[in-house]
């Protein structure tokens, strides 16, 4: 169970050990994601910070199944990705932002606050190309991705999947939202 604590949102330490065995057990049998990574190193900078650790515990719960892709060098942070086949189950009847959800609420509430209030960033096109180069994600599903201001202030947002081995981008408009779509998070530790 998570502590929230006043606003502090805290994995108690039994929960911390837990989530760390299952990210070390996750990174151990998916080493071609993360090459020249060392988890060693990772985990010694999830455990300097339990807000990062909890949030990468709400990608889990909500499906997201987090795993390394990536090692910042300009920054020094190991970038978590939600590395579920398909989009987070948690996550999905999802509208894109607040604006749209005033609109027409979605039954899952909205990508944009529910990735804020996880701690996590939306995945940008780029971002989720990179992922589609560790495997093969969103071949049934889609997510929504970090949409550029000049679409959204038209009332759009984009999204994508892979299919026919390809990753293609669409847009919709912001207020729709499917059984389908979720969104895929980036956590920086």
């Amino acid at each position: 169970m998570i502590s929230n604590e006043g606003s502090e949102k805290v994995l108690s330490p039994e929960e911390q050990a837990k989530l760390l065995g299952l990210l070390k057990g996750r990174f151990e049998q998916n080493i071609h994601r993360h090459e020249g990574i060392v988890w060693a190193k990772v985990q010694e900078k999830l455990k300097a910070d339990t807000l990062k650790l909890w949030s990468l515990g709400e990608m889990e719960k909500t499906g997201g199944e987090p795993d390394v892709i990536d090692y910042d060098k300009s920054t020094g942070e190991y970038l978590f990705y939600d590395c579920s086949p398909q989009s987070p189950e948690g996550r999905r009847r999802a509208c894109y932002d607040r604006a749209a959800a005033e609109k027409r609420p979605a039954p899952g509430g909205n990508a944009v606050d529910m990735a804020n209030e996880m701690g996590i960033e939306l995945l940008t096109e780029e971002q989720y190309r990179t992922l589609q180069k560790s495997g093969s994600f969103d071949t049934k599903t889609d997510s929504w991705l970090k949409t550029p201001a000049d679409i959204r202030k038209l009332g759009g947002a984009i999204f994508a999947d892979c299919r026919y081995g390809h990753v293609f981008v669409f847009h919709n408009g912001a207020i729709s939202w499917y059984a389908s779509r979720g969104f895929r998070g980036l956590l920086r530790v």
